[in-house]
């Protein structure tokens, strides 16, 4: 039988108030107020919180504060990355960042999605007992590729893949995978060129 962790991960209706999944919470919190505490001065001991924050995290990558996520731990951040403030990063299910990524102030990756009718979302199981769940919660992956420029005030939605050294403009909501070597940007986001590689 499947833990709820492990449903969430697969993709599948997971409790979200699981006991196992409410103490990974409570562990990021602890250690993205001890991040956010920090001087930015402190660098070698920012880097610290995060490795034990993180999944992975690559070499010469920094996180502006405040930052803000569910559990952490389904992070995976390459090298080199630059993260800006006030970001937000639903990591119910992984988010894989490649290396030299540039995400802007604001911008939000969010894993997590729900029936979009009432009916289905809402459910009202175990109403007395410790795994009271009242909506249906789901996650679905997100990875960014390498070289990659995230634009301020972004959000990528469940499921989303943003390919090798394409650059999402400020502001977009992204709700369909972007391709390799693109400009996109708007609200929805589409692909508006092809970026050039090199000489012709």
């Amino acid at each position: 039988m499947k833990t709820e962790k492990q449903k969430m991960l697969a993709g599948e209706p997971y409790r979200s108030r699981d006991p196992e999944l409410l103490a990974m919470y409570h562990r990021a919190r602890d250690l993205l107020a001890t991040f956010a505490g920090l001087s930015s001065f402190n660098t070698e001991e920012k880097r610290q919180v995060l490795l034990k924050l993180l999944g992975s995290l690559g070499r010469g990558t920094w996180i502006e504060a405040p930052f803000y996520c569910d559990y952490g731990v389904n992070i995976s951040l390459g090298s080199d990355c630059f993260i800006n403030a006030n970001c937000v990063f639903l990591d119910c299910n992984t988010i894989t960042v490649g290396n030299n990524v540039l995400i802007g102030p604001a911008v939000q990756l969010y894993t997590a999605t729900h029936p979009l009718a009432a009916s289905e979302r809402l459910q009202f199981d175990d109403p007395d007992g410790p795994k009271r769940s009242r909506y249906v919660t789901q996650a679905l992956p997100i990875s960014i590729g390498d070289d990659t420029w995230i634009g301020g005030g972004a959000i990528l939605m469940p499921g989303i893949s943003v390919g090798a050294r394409s650059t999402i403009g400020a502001g977009s909501v992204v709700l369909a995978s972007i391709p390799e070597d693109s400009l996109a940007a708007g609200n929805p986001c589409r692909v508006l060129r092809r970026l050039s590689q090199g000489p012709a």
